[in-house]
C-alpha cells in the first residue's frame, strides 16, 4: 500500500548558508470511495486510517447510520491512488441507489456531489442535553495530549489533527491527515469502530473550525467541538442550532467560548469567554 509519508530532497537555508538535506513529508493522494462497484467521491489525503476513514466518510455522507451498515472494507491501490471498495448492507444500499440517482446531472457546488446551497447548509442532528459537562483543565489537556499523540506532524509539521477525550479516560482516539475535514472523518469513525459513546466525549481539532467540522461532530454526536483557532460564523450559527458547545482558541488555559457555555465547568484555569447565545 502507498506509504503515508516519503524522505525528500531539498535545499535548505541556514543562517545565511544554503545546504542539501532531507526532509519527511505527507503523501497526498486521491482516495476514491466506491459502493457496490461505483465511485461516489474522489478525496486528495493522506493514505493512512482508510478503514476508519470511510466509515467516517459514510456518515457525513448520509450513506449509513451506523457502522454496523458496512458489511466490508477493502482498500485497492488503482495507479497513483487508492480505491477504497465498500460493501454495504442491502438495505442500505438500496437508498445509496437511490441517492445516486437525485444527484444525477449538474453539480452545483461542487462538496462531494452535493447539489444545492441548501445541501450545503443542511440542518445537523441535535445533540442530546444529558448533563455532560468537561473542566478547563480537562479542554487544556485534551488539546495538550492531541499535540503529543500527533506523531506524523511531528514528523512532517504538515498534517491536521482530530482527537476525542474522555473526561477521567484521557485522548481515546486521534488521527491525522493532510485534510482537517478527512481528519475529522477518520477520527469519527475511529470513535464508532471502537465502541466509544461520542456523547460522553470532546472533539478536539488542530484547525479552523468552518461548518463542516461543526456537521461532522454533530453527525458523530459529540456535545462539544474545540479547535486551536477560531470559527466562522457560519459554524458559530450551526453549532447554536445543533445544540453543541462550541470551543475556539484554545491555548494552554486560554479559550474562547462561542456557543453553549453551559458544559464547560466553572472549576480550573483561566478563561476568555466570546459571547454565547447558548
Amino acid at each position: 500500500m502507498i506509504p503515508a509519508t516519503r524522505t525528500v530532497a531539498e535545499i535548505q537555508s541556514r543562517d545565511g548558508r544554503t545546504v542539501t538535506g532531507s526532509r519527511v513529508v505527507p503523501e497526498e493522494v486521491p482516495i476514491a470511495f466506491s459502493f457496490g462497484g461505483s465511485t461516489h467521491a474522489v478525496m486528495m489525503a493522506t493514505p493512512a486510517d482508510l478503514e476508519d476513514f470511510a466509515v467516517g466518510f459514510s456518515m457525513a455522507e448520509g450513506i449509513i447510520r451506523a457502522a454496523s451498515e458496512i458489511l466490508s472494507i477493502e482498500p485497492v491501490e488503482a495507479g497513483d491512488g487508492i480505491d477504497v471498495q465498500v460493501t454495504l448492507k442491502d438495505a442500505t444500499a438500496e437508498a445509496l441507489t437511490l441517492r445516486r440517482r437525485r444527484m444525477a446531472g449538474p453539480v452545483g457546488c461542487g462538496l462531494c456531489g452535493i447539489e444545492s446551497i441548501e445541501q450545503a447548509t443542511r440542518t445537523v442532528p441535535k445533540i442530546t442535553d444529558d448533563g455532560f459537562q468537561v473542566s478547563p483543565d480537562e479542554l487544556s489537556s485534551a488539546m495538550d495530549l492531541m499535540g503529543q499523540a500527533q506523531q506524523l506532524n511531528r514528523e512532517t509539521r504538515a498534517v491536521h489533527g482530530a482527537g476525542f477525550y474522555v473526561p477521567g479516560e484521557g485522548l481515546v482516539a486521534m488521527r491525522e491527515d493532510v485534510g482537517r475535514h478527512n481528519a475529522l472523518d477518520k477520527l469519527v469513525g475511529a470513535v464508532l469502530l471502537g465502541g466509544w459513546a461520542p456523547a460522553e466525549g470532546v472533539v478536539v481539532v488542530t484547525s479552523r473550525l468552518s461548518v463542516e467540522m461543526v456537521q461532522k461532530a454533530a453527525i458523530l454526536g459529540s456535545p462539544v467541538l474545540a479547535a486551536i483557532s477560531a470559527p466562522t460564523a457560519l459554524a458559530i450559527r450551526t453549532a447554536e442550532e445543533a445544540g453543541m458547545t462550541l470551543i475556539g482558541v484554545v491555548r494552554g488555559n486560554d479559550y474562547e467560548i462561542f456557543a453553549h457555555a453551559d458544559r464547560l465547568t466553572a472549576k480550573g484555569g483561566a478563561n476568555h469567554v466570546a459571547q454565547s447565545h447558548g
